[in-house]
């Protein structure tokens, strides 16, 4: 049963020390009060995303290290419980989903008006939890970062993940011609999704089916993302969500290739819901978990190979 709101303690999910999903402990903490630009949201469903389980590991830590504890989750979807100072844009009772920066793996949470967005009627709380670090990151990707015009051809690598099944309707939508890449189990998701060539990685090898690439969107790393060198056509583009690509292979082909983290323009998670909202788009909710079971679903985001994003389900 969810706290009533006139009590002073929620439960979050806290994290002490660096270490294993064992370290995603369930807490009574004091409730948030708003400041100025936010407002307190009732946590309805948080995104579970891939570079949260690399924080709590201490991968970062060298040059972004933590204040400890701190709580993991920067996707959320929820109800605006109570509005602070100055913020006229939304009001109390109002659907929203976004992004905060407070951490979202918490039964209450604060966020910055600027981050979130009206909820449309039409998307549920879990799939609009899915927006923030899956769409937003696809569309920042193909379109901030990559330029991604209509016509051009593109390579999307994990199509059927997280980022993946959106960058392929994003990209599909914009008008460009799709490639993507998947395992065996994800073959006809992916085809699903719209893209115009499914690549089996485990029975073949994309560079024997991709040539004059456009765009690469690396979601992968590794000998995947160098190999995909091979594929752009001279002045094509590699944009890597994982790790910064080699500058010398670029310069060897006569490409760009660069490591992006950019958050997206603050008006696309309302464009990305619009589009949702007109069955354009669509997402996949791969997975389940309550708050308590952060550890399981943290441990499933970890091994990856999944299909669509995993979520914390807090209340409907």
């Amino acid at each position: 049963m969810r706290n009533a709101i006139s009590e002073q303690s929620i439960k979050a999910i806290r994290v002490h020390q660096y270490g294993g999903s064992e370290e995603l402990q369930l807490e009574e903490i004091p409730r948030p009060q708003p400041g100025e630009g936010e407002v307190l949201v009732c946590v309805h469903a948080a995104g579970v995303l891939p570079i949260e389980w690399k924080v709590r590991q201490g991968m970062f830590k060298q040059f972004r290290p933590l204040t400890f504890p701190y709580i993991p989750g920067s996707s959320l979807a929820g109800i605006v419980e109570e509005v602070g100072p100055g913020v006229t844009s939304f009001a109390k009772g109002q659907a929203v989903f976004g992004r905060t920066t407070h951490g979202s793996y918490a039964e209450y949470t604060l966020a910055s008006v600027e981050f979130l967005a009206a909820k449309p009627d039409e998307i549920s709380f879990d799939e609009a939890a899915t927006i923030s670090g899956g769409a937003t990151t696809a569309w920042s990707a193909l379109f901030e970062v990559g330029g991604l015009e209509a016509g051009e051809r593109v390579l999307i690598h994990g199509a059927a993940g997280g980022v993946g099944l959106f960058a392929v309707q994003l990209a599909k939508w914009r008008g460009a011609e799709v490639i993507g890449t998947c395992g065996t189990d994800n073959v006809d998701y992916a085809a699903s999704l719209g893209a115009d060539v499914i690549v089996d990685y485990k029975q073949a090898r994309f560079e024997d089916v991709a040539a004059d690439v456009d765009l690469v969107l690396d979601t992968v790393g590794g000998e995947t993302q160098n190999r995909s060198f091979d594929v752009l056509k001279p002045g094509g583009r590699l944009i890597s969500l994982v790790s910064q690509p080699s500058a010398e292979r670029a310069q060897e082909r006569g490409v760009t290739a660069m490591f992006s983290n950019k958050l997206p323009a603050a008006d696309s998670l309302g464009k990305i819901a619009a589009l949702m909202a007109d069955g354009l788009v669509k997402t996949h909710v791969g997975a389940r978990f309550p708050l308590a079971e952060a550890a399981k679903a943290q441990d499933l985001c970890q091994s990856g190979h999944g299909r669509g994003r995993i979520v914390l389900h807090l209340a409907d």
